[in-house]
Formats: C-alpha cells, structure tokens, sequence
C-alpha cells in the first residue's frame, strides 16, 4: 500500500488537487473533515464520540481523529493506497501516523507540498470566500489565525519529513492545470 501525504497552508489547493490526484492513482483520499463527518453519518463508536465532542464545541481529540484513520486503511482494500489531506497537522500526529504504519509494516511514500507564499494564501482565502460564501474565511483575522497556525504547528514537518526523505515541493502558483501537471509528474518520478 501506498501513502501520501498531500500538505501546504491553507489555500494552496490541497482539496482542489486531491480528488483528481487520488482518480488517477487509484489512492482513497482521506480528508479529516469528511472522514468525520462520515463517522458521524454511520453512527460508528468513533463518530458518536466525535459528534458529543463536536456539539459542545470541543475539538475532537489526536486519538479519535487516529482512530479514524486507522479504521479507513483498513475498510478500504480495492486501492493502491491512500492520500491523507488535513493529516498529520503537528508533529506529535505525524509520530503517531508512523506508528500505526509501522505496526502494518508500512511507512509514508511521499509527502506532497504545495508552496505558495502567505500574500497568495490571503487572496486565494478571499477568492474562496466570495465564490463559497465562507463566512470563516471572509474574516482578515480568522485567515491570519490560520496561516499562523500554520507556521506554527504544521510547517514544522516540513524537517522532519525531509530528515525521512519523503518530502517534495510543488510550485503551487500555477493554473489548477499547471499544478495538476507539477503534482503528476511527480508523482510518476517516485
């Protein structure tokens, strides 16, 4: 099985690339949010547990989120392997994620990172925003928020998956298209 990791700050087109990248691959795309909101759907112990969380307004915890994870690679068998979007988000999560694939004897194949500097992030956030009708990211200092965030506690990956040498960057500045191509190619090098 294949894993990928599909990663960058917000906007950079993470979810526009993933489903077509995971169409051409034969990889089950793995967002956190949907897998959540599946969870919920079908009323499995994990999502009942994410739900009570969810409504009172709490995060829902690394471990169940895991969990969840944990549960897809193996409900999904007729895939070449998977693309996690949104996962890991910190280092304690990417040393979980090895955990649990070391344990089925598997590693990371690749992280994907898409680049684009924070002043494209703000009009890219404020592009989607309008065309959506996203009111969290209308907001000047939600979307500050979540760039620093971000920087913070996400790009800190960016080292650790180099020290593994599965990381590659991808120029996201490009058309969808152009991006699409950039991502393909690299993917068909590895």
């Amino acid at each position: 099985m294949k894993y990928y990791i599909i990663f960058g700050p917000p906007g950079a087109g993470k979810g526009t690339q993933a489903a077509p990248l995971a169409q051409n691959y034969n990889l089950k795309h793995i967002s956190t949010g949907e897998l959540l909101r599946a969870e919920i759907a079908e009323g499995s112990a994990l999502g009942i547990q994410a739900k009570a969380l969810i409504e009172k307004g709490q995060l829902v915890p690394d471990e169940v989120v895991e969990g969840m994870i944990a549960r897809a690679f193996g409900k999904y068998r007729d895939v070449d392997g998977f693309l996690l979007d949104g996962f890991p988000r910190t280092l304690t999560q990417a040393m979980e994620l090895d955990e649990m694939l070391e344990a089925r004897d598997e590693g990371i194949t690749a992280v994907i990172s898409l680049m684009i500097p924070d002043e494209v992030v703000k009009e890219r956030i404020a592009h989607r925003a309008l065309l959506e009708n996203r009111k969290d990211d209308a907001s000047d200092a939600v979307v500050e928020n979540r760039i620093a965030t971000y920087h913070r506690q996400t790009e800190p990956l960016i080292e650790f998956y180099k020290e593994k040498g599965v990381y590659h960057e991808v120029d996201s500045l490009g058309s969808i298209e152009e991006v699409a191509a950039n991502i393909r190619s690299l993917m068909d090098s590895l």
